[in-house]
């Protein structure tokens, strides 16, 4: 039995003080009985000589100061885990929603979890396709990263996290795989479109979803990503599973961390978050990885949209000095009608090298993605030289410079919600793309590959120029066979009306 006080000194909003307390440790879970036996849940925020500040995950309302009991559990949240999450739709605080049944844990794991060694830790070095090119092929994502999609309010990032969540797999030899979603502070249209699109595609048989809703508690918000992780430490390293944990809207987090903060009475950091934001975020991001002598591996995709699209802003700025890269969705192409919006120029994944080229990918990777990311860098130059210019000043080569750019961004970067490309076709579109250029331009490539795979291309729009001119040919000769047969049908009638004349005469 766990010691009940009645030492309730003051209640300010979620907060509440107990005093004359023994054995208290932070972040340990607390229990407090209404008068009328209700029980609610909190856990402790701050410990100081016999006083505890206790945050409560429900709302503070019927609390009575001096009937009220309060109990210290001596443990912190927990989630219950076993085989049976799978499939399985949770709360922020790991409690179904899904009308199944509750789970028998096989065990109960503290959602703060252990920090890896960094001794410890693999070196990332294996390919996770997505099935989308712009990610597959310019930002390739490794197994046991941490890479961060930077969106927009009203940009189409949740479309983009389900299209991730659905195609993502391991190349090569079987192995599991799984994807765990955690949503905080979402609508409750987001939430079931979440849901309905894992259903509807058989994805959920493999996903682990934590639901958050926009009016549940801030707490409850601030344990959700850390519940998503606990889930996939456990499928990872205990079920050697591979992992893939995409965490939405990381924006939201921040902002219940700095009204728990406010609630507090801390001094603000930057634009009013909480000074130790990095490290609670870090918290987070570095629970990815993978482990020396574990099959399994944690690969997060955390998303947050960037207030006025300003990556100046604390959360982007924290996130990209801890994460290995970011990939940032594009107003401007977005209005272009181009999606995913993806901007490749300014996104980066920082380990793509250690998973792509012979045995991972393609040998010709390397090389083609230098060269397309040239390209498309030249041609946007181009295009904006162009509007101060005009493009009469352009050169015949700046004008193939141009077209690619927009080529480019509508059949590479453009693909369909449901349309999920194998790197092997991410690559041939690149060749496909590049075969417009003159071989002296695609510096950036080795002979080898030039003679392998470009020839090939170039033979294939060579042979469809070609027929194209035949057809042309064709089309102008009939047109030419027709004019002739009208001119003389015409010169028989005129012939013909003549002689009428005469005989009449």
């Amino acid at each position: 039995m766990h010691k009940a006080y009645l030492t309730i000194r003051e209640i300010a909003g979620p907060l509440v003080l107990v005093e004359e307390i023994e054995g208290v440790k932070y972040e340990e879970l607390v229990e407090l009985e209404l008068p009328t036996g209700e029980v609610r849940q909190g856990r402790v925020l701050e410990v100081n000589e016999d006083r505890a500040l206790i945050q409560l995950f429900q709302e503070a309302t019927g609390l009575d100061v001096f009937k009220s009991k309060v109990r210290f559990l001596g443990r912190g949240i927990q989630l219950n885990v076993s085989p049976d999450i799978l499939g399985r739709v949770f709360d922020g605080l790991g409690r179904p929603i899904d009308e199944g049944p509750q789970i028998l844990p096989e065990k109960k794991l503290e959602i703060n979890g252990n920090p890896i060694n960094p001794q410890a830790r693999a070196y990332p070095s294996e390919f996770i396709q997505t099935g989308i090119s712009a990610i597959d092929g310019l930002n390739t994502l490794v197994r046991g990263q941490k890479l961060p999609i930077f969106s927009g309010s009203g940009l189409p990032h949740n479309q983009v996290a389900v299209q991730v969540a659905r195609q993502s797999k391991v190349l090569g030899k079987e192995e599991k795989f799984a994807v765990v979603f955690g949503a905080m502070g979402i609508t409750f249209e987001e939430a079931e479109y979440f849901i309905q699109g894992f259903r509807e595609t058989g994805a959920i048989d493999r996903s682990v979803l934590f639901v958050n809703l926009a009016d549940d508690p801030a707490i409850e918000r601030i344990s959700t990503p850390r519940m998503a992780l606990t889930a996939a430490e456990y499928l990872a390293f205990d079920l050697d599973m591979h992992v893939l944990v995409i965490l939405t809207d990381m924006t939201n987090y921040c902002e219940a961390l700095r009204e728990v903060s406010a609630a507090r009475k801390e001094i603000p950091g930057r634009r009013g978050y909480p000074g130790y934001l990095y490290t609670d975020l870090s918290s987070i991001y570095e629970r990815a990885g993978r482990i020396k002598g574990k099959k399994g591996s944690i690969t997060q995709i955390p998303i947050l949209t960037m207030p006025e699209d300003d990556k100046t802003h604390p959360i982007p700025d924290l996130t990209g000095y801890i994460t290995e890269g970011q990939i940032i969705l594009s107003r401007q192409l977005y209005k272009k009608g181009v999606n995913p919006p993806i901007d490749v120029l300014p996104s980066l994944s920082r380990l793509k090298d250690k998973g792509i080229g012979k045995g991972k990918t393609r040998e010709d990777h390397a090389d083609l993605f230098n060269q397309l990311f040239a390209a498309y860098a030249h041609g946007k130059e181009v295009q904006e030289l162009a509007v101060i210019l005009g493009e009469a000043a352009l050169s015949e080569m700046d004008h193939l410079y141009f077209k690619f750019a927009d080529d480019f961004e509508a059949q590479y970067v453009g693909q369909g919600e449901y349309e999920d490309r194998t790197i092997e076709e991410t690559l041939d579109i690149g060749w496909k793309l590049l075969s417009v250029f003159p071989t002296v331009e695609l510096k950036r490539i080795r002979p080898e590959w030039m003679d392998k795979y470009f020839k090939k291309f170039q033979k294939k729009e060579e042979a469809q120029e070609e027929e194209i001119k035949e057809e042309e040919i064709k089309e102008g000769k009939s047109k030419e066979e027709a004019k002739e047969k009208k001119t003389g049908e015409e010169r028989s009638k005129e012939k013909k009306t003549k002689e009428e004349v005469v005989e009449k005469g």
